[in-house]
């Protein structure tokens, strides 16, 4: 039957009448297919009207996903006790017979993985409403738009993405036919009495590269159901490296250089490691902190946010160190709070700097101090892992402009970082493109965190922070980052910052607002403002210009012990990594560039070079007096 037809039987008149509007077939037999098979009893179609925004915003309320708190605008949502991160062992790239992309990546033949996820599906939405809805990731109208349609039947996913995503019903209908649209399928499944996901054995996300779909079931947890956020990130990665752009694990910052002067970074760092932090540090300004596309416009490298929302981790966020989001957690905006403790309407979490009540809800239930789960773990107030998800206009530091521009905005830096307790230093130049693509980005290891379900402390190879995401071959990817800086007149320069370097009995070398200054130096760097010291390794600041941007940034003093002992190139360490990722590249990564091993050669005879002169632990100092 054909697709149209279908739809007006299934559809009141109201919503038939909002899809007919956009005519794109492709997206009528898409629409089609699934509601044939999700079989929902109601279907809602998602405008960018407020009130069907409003809509969805009670349906969360009435179907029981969110709750509403003390504070105006602010609900609470409990994913169940299991389903509380990445689900990474189902998560998996669909891919044809004979495609191997690498060991990396999770894969699963494509007619065995469709067979399945359209078997968990078939019915699952029987007695339940399906809400249609359509996003854009990057601004709308622009070299940077991709529209895409989201199926799900949780008011609470939808409410996220209303949230998270720019509007793109009339983008859909402004571009008709030529819409090259993403698509996601997503069903919570049965849920239990707390309105949570139920069959969790039965949780899947599944990833088909060919039709540019992401299905997701039996889970409600952000990160496995939000469809534009890590879900199409695989999408518009495999987009991004056949099409020669970059699409990136990154936050997109203005750091607020002398004179007024606006110098736009981009920073990957994985889960817990400081990224959403520094993007949100007073005296800068935020544009994103999480999803960036970066394209080539006439020999400059220009980027964007693909979102318009932050789901952000809420663990440590505290008055001293966050000041900007905890004005924004602590004001009537609209902020869906998830996993977090609740006594009295108000929402509390662990680090918060405040005192917690002994007692409330939480993502086990009724909670009390000492209260264990099954497996004899104690239960923490809020999960490590626990979010607040908020509209980036509600954050003071906004750069609309930049989040606005339909050209983007010129990316001057990038910055890679991850959880390193003993080798990098806490910010290091890079000499050009290649090497910091190779030696801050491609060797990025980082110590696991609770933003993925498994053990936590284990150093992780985290090329780019992106290796969850890959959805093509590492060394493809990497080639691409590296002919990609080849076509600009003027690449970003390359840093790599460390924030969890300790000394020898385990305390911080930094405090948490150290990086202020950390990015101050790289916007002078940029622009040639600053001398630096060359090591082994890269660049590295010299001592006197850190003295006066900490008095000038945090006002306070900076002790030369300390600079030594943050910016001794520790050569042990520095060559054991060298060695760990090479080993990695050469046993698996069989496409690896011929270059990664050159620069990592090189990098370890300079090195072993300066071990022969200054021994294993070498002072800056020693570097500039060379």
């Amino acid at each position: 039957m054909n697709a149209l037809k279908y739809l007006k039987q299934r559809l009141d008149e109201t919503q038939f009448r909002k899809i007919g509007q956009i005519d794109n077939p492709a997206l009528h037999e898409f629409i089609a297919t699934y509601i044939k098979l999700l079989n929902p009893d109601k279907i809602f179609v998602c405008t960018d009207s407020p009130e069907d925004e409003e809509y969805i915003r009670q349906k969360a309320l009435e179907y029981g996903e969110e709750r509403a708190l003390k504070t105006l605008g602010h609900t609470v949502h409990f994913d169940n006790y299991y389903d509380q991160a990445r689900d990474k062992a189902n998560t998996k790239i669909l891919v044809p017979k004979g495609v191997d992309l690498g060991p990396f990546i999770n894969t699963k033949d494509r007619d065995e993985g469709l067979r399945e996820i359209h078997e968990l599906m078939k019915d699952i939405m029987k007695g339940k409403e399906l809400f249609i809805c359509f996003f854009t990731l990057g601004p709308q109208n622009s070299i940077f738009t991709i529209p895409a349609v989201q199926l799900t039947d949780s008011a609470y996913v939808a409410h996220s993405e209303f949230l998270l995503y720019r509007k793109g019903y009339e983008e859909f209908k402004r571009l008709g036919k030529e819409a090259r649209f993403l698509k996601f399928v997503h069903s919570a499944g049965e849920l239990d009495e707390r309105k949570t996901s139920k069959n969790l054995d039965k949780r899947r996300v599944y990833i088909d590269l060919e039709s540019e779909t992401v299905y997701s079931v039996n889970t409600q947890y952000g990160g496995n159901t939000i469809g534009l956020k890590k879900l199409a990130f695989r999408l518009t990665i495999r987009r991004a490296v056949k099409e020669g752009w970059l699409s990136e694990h990154m936050f997109l910052m203005r750091v607020n250089g002398p004179n007024g002067r606006k110098t736009y970074f981009t920073g990957a760092y994985p889960s817990m490691c400081g990224k959403t932090s520094t993007c949100m540090l007073p005296h800068e300004n935020l544009v994103g902190d999480d999803l960036a596309f970066i394209v080539d416009m006439k020999g400059e490298a220009r980027g964007t946010n693909v979102e318009y929302g932050v789901f952000g981790i809420i663990e440590g966020i505290n008055q001293k160190d966050d000041p900007i989001i905890w004005k924004v957690l602590h004001s009537p905006n609209e902020i869906i709070f998830s996993n977090v403790l609740i006594k009295d309407g108000k929402p509390y979490w662990n680090g918060m700097g405040e005192e917690i009540p002994d007692e409330g809800e939480n993502h086990s239930g009724e909670w009390w101090r000492g209260k264990k789960d099954k497996e004899g773990n104690e239960i923490p107030p809020s999960h490590k892992n626990a979010r607040f998800t908020v509209r980036l206009e509600a954050f003071p530091n906004l750069d609309r402009e930049a989040l606005d521009a339909p050209c983007g905005v010129k990316i001057s830096g990038m910055i890679f970082g991850g959880r390193d307790k003993d080798t990098w230093v806490p910010v290091c130049e890079s000499f050009d493109w290649v090497h910091g693509v190779i030696t801050k980005g491609a060797s990025l290891e980082s110590e696991t965190t609770a933003a993925t379900l498994g053990k936590e402390g284990v150093r992780q190879f985290n090329p780019m922070a992106i290796l969850d995401f890959l959805s093509v071959p590492i060394g493809e990817y990497i080639k691409n980052y590296i002919r990609f800086g080849e076509k600009l007149r003027d690449p970003p320069k390359i840093f790599a910052v460390n924030y969890f370097l300790r000394d020898e009995n385990g305390n911080w070398l930094n405090e948490k607002l150290d990086k202020a200054v950390w990015l101050k130096w790289m916007e002078l760097r940029v622009h040639g403002e600053v001398d630096a010291i060359k090591t082994p390794i890269g660049y590295i600041p010299k001592y006197e210009d850190l003295k006066r941007l900490f008095r000038e940034v945090l006002n306070k003093e900076y002790p030369k012990e300390l600079y030594e002992k943050q910016f001794t190139i520790r050569i042990p360490e520095l060559l054991a990594k060298v060695e760990r990722i090479e080993k990695i590249y050469r046993e698996k990564v069989k496409d690896a560039p011929e270059v990664l091993f050159e620069v990592l050669e090189e990098e370890k005879q300079r090195l072993l070079e300066a071990k022969k002169k200054y021994g294993d632990y070498i002072s800056p100092f020693e570097f500039e007096n060379v």
